[in-house]
C-alpha cells in the first residue's frame, strides 16, 4: 500500500462517497474505485460495503482508516517541519571551534540570533588540528580555524583577521604606550598558554632572533585564565586581540602592538567541499559574511 491509497480510503471514508472523494482530490470516480480496489487486493479484506451507497466502511475498514490517519498526519508533519527548517523557523547549526576562534563567533552568533531567533546553535570545542577532520567525518557541520586547510575535500572562507597583542594591567609601567619592541620585553613577566602551536613556536623564534630572554614565568590552561592573571597583575601575555577585546575595551587590560612581532591570523570558516549544507548553515555563513564586509 503507499501514501496515495491511504488518501484516497481516508477522503472517502470523509466524503462518505466516491464521487465526492473524486472531487476533493480532483481524479476521475474510475481512478478512486481502482486505488480502493488495488488497496482492498494488497491486504485482502474488503474495506467498504458496496451494498451501501454512503460509502459505509467495513471492520477491516474502521481499523485501517485509523492507521491511515495517522500515516497521513506525520506526512503532513514531515512536510511541516521540511518547510519550517526552509523558512529558517526550525533546525540548528552545529560548530566547531577552539578556544581561540569561539572569540569571532560571538558577535556573529548574536546577529544571527536576531535574524533568526528559533534557529538552535551548537558550538563544540575542537582542537584547532582535529576540526577539519571532524567536518571530513560530519561530526559537525562547520567550523572556525586560523589556517587553510590542506585539504581538497574542505572549503575555506575568510571571515575575518586576528593579531596578536600584547595585553598588561592597566597599572603596568608601560600603560600610556601604544607600542614596544621586543627589546623593551627582555625583563617582563609572561603568562603563556600551555597548549604547543605554531604561534607560540614563532613568538619564541622571534625572541631568540633579537637575542632576547622571553622570561615565561606561569603557563595556563586557557585563554581566560591567562587574562585574569594579566588582569591581577600577576604577568603580563601575548593574546590573540579578539580573545580580549572585552577586557581592552572596558580598561581591565591595556593592549600593545610588538612592533618587531607582526603575527596575523586569517580566520576561515570551512565546510565539506561536496556536501549540502543545511539551510540553517547556509544562512550562518551569508551572516559571517555580511559581517565581515562591514568590517
Amino acid at each position: 500500500m503507499d501514501i496515495n491509497q491511504l488518501e484516497v480510503l481516508v477522503t472517502v471514508a470523509r466524503e462518505r462517497s466516491f464521487s465526492r472523494a473524486a472531487e476533493v482530490l480532483e481524479r476521475t470516480q474510475p481512478a478512486i474505485s481502482q486505488a480502493i480496489r488495488r488497496l482492498e487486493s494488497e491486504i485482502g479484506e474488503k474495506l467498504f460495503d458496496r451494498s451501501s451507497k454512503d460509502g459505509t466502511l467495513t471492520f477491516a475498514g474502521e481499523v485501517l482508516l485509523v492507521h491511515a490517519k495517522q500515516m497521513l498526519n506525520l506526512r503532513h508533519n514531515a512536510e511541516a517541519a521540511i518547510r519550517e527548517m526552509r523558512d529558517l523557523r526550525h533546525g540548528k547549526v552545529s560548530i566547531s571551534a577552539n578556544e581561540h576562534t569561539v572569540f569571532y563567533l560571538l558577535p556573529v552568533i548574536e546577529e544571527f540570533r536576531r535574524q533568526h531567533p528559533l534557529i538552535k546553535i551548537e558550538v563544540q570545542r575542537g582542537v584547532a588540528s582535529r576540526i577539519p577532520k571532524q567536518i571530513t567525518a560530519r561530526e559537525v557541520e562547520l567550523g572556525v580555524i586560523s589556517f587553510s586547510p590542506n585539504d581538497d575535500s574542505i572549503k575555506a572562507i575568510a571571515v575575518a583577521t586576528d593579531e596578536l597583542v600584547f595585553v598588561a594591567s592597566p597599572k603596568h609601567e608601560f600603560a600610556g604606550r601604544n607600542a614596544v619592541s621586543i627589546k623593551d620585553l627582555g625583563g617582563q613577566s609572561f603568562v603563556a598558554h600551555n597548549a604547543p602551536s605554531p604561534y607560540r613556536r614563532r613568538v619564541i623564534e622571534a625572541f631568540e632572533k633579537f637575542k632576547v630572554k622571553l622570561n615565561i614565568v606561569v603557563e595556563l590552561p586557557s585563554l581566560e585564565a591567562i587574562k585574569l592573571m594579566v588582569e591581577r597583575g600577576g604577568g603580563v601575555a601575548l593574546v590573540p586581540r579578539l580573545s580580549a577585546d572585552a577586557e581592552i575595551a572596558s580598561g581591565r587590560l591595556i593592549a600593545l602592538s610588538v612592533k618587531d612581532l607582526k603575527l596575523e591570523r586569517k580566520l576561515n570558516i570551512i565546510y565539506r567541499q561536496n556536501s549540502e549544507l543545511s539551510h540553517a548553515a547556509k544562512a550562518f555563513i551569508r551572516v559571517a559574511k555580511e559581517i565581515a564586509a562591514k568590517q
